[in-house]
């Protein structure tokens, strides 16, 4: 099975670095010196990782046969693509592959049902599931501890508290009017 590990970057310097946008929790075990991975376009690879270093914060590669800039300019945007068993699961316990999560069914905690998940997208800030709804639509949900709850990999469910507003449209409005237009604080707003 492949894993998507890594987007190319651009160039760092002048002796074939190339920064990379990681894309695995595993970038010690995946994107290690000597790793052989597959790539999307498949024609620039396969490419083996010679060095590796983390500067200022960003991860630079340097692939065996990439020797300046301009070779390194090349792979620009290029996905690094690791082949793992598809029966390894992750090295913490709350963490999950794609492919785990692919197609599981979303319902919410009282077992109303919301969909199922068609892609998980990888943000900077967090990853999203995008669930498609039995009526077609879709909605995304963060996939953050407060809403969801619970992955059930046996029963092949997500269990989701979502706040209001995430699935449907009766958002909590917060107002500081009560619903005579009066001030929060019983007063009209004249003053004497």
């Amino acid at each position: 099975m492949q894993l998507v590990v890594a987007r190319i970057g651009r160039a760092h310097g002048i002796k074939g670095e190339v920064t990379v946008e990681v894309r695995t929790d595993e970038p010690e075990l995946r994107l290690a010196p000597g790793a052989v991975l597959a790539t999307d376009p498949a024609s620039a690879g396969p490419l083996t990782i010679e060095t590796g270093r983390v500067h200022s914060g960003r991860l630079l590669l340097r692939f065996e046969g990439v020797r300046d800039r301009t070779a390194a300019e090349a792979l620009r945007n290029i996905l690094l693509i690791a082949e793992i068993d598809p029966e390894a699961l992750p090295e913490e316990e709350d963490e999950y592959y794609d492919h785990q999560l692919m197609d599981l069914d979303v319902v919410t905690e009282d077992g109303t049902e919301v969909g199922r998940i068609t892609e998980i997208s990888h943000l900077p800030s967090q990853d999203l599931f995008i669930v498609e709804r039995p009526d077609g639509s879709e909605v995304m949900i963060p996939f953050v501890e407060e809403i969801v709850t619970e992955i059930d990999l046996e029963e092949q469910r997500a269990v989701i508290s979502p706040p209001p507003g995430l699935i449907d449209d009766r958002a909590e409005i917060a107002s500081s009017r009560d619903e005579t237009g009066d001030a929060a604080d019983g007063s009209s707003g004249d003053e004497a």
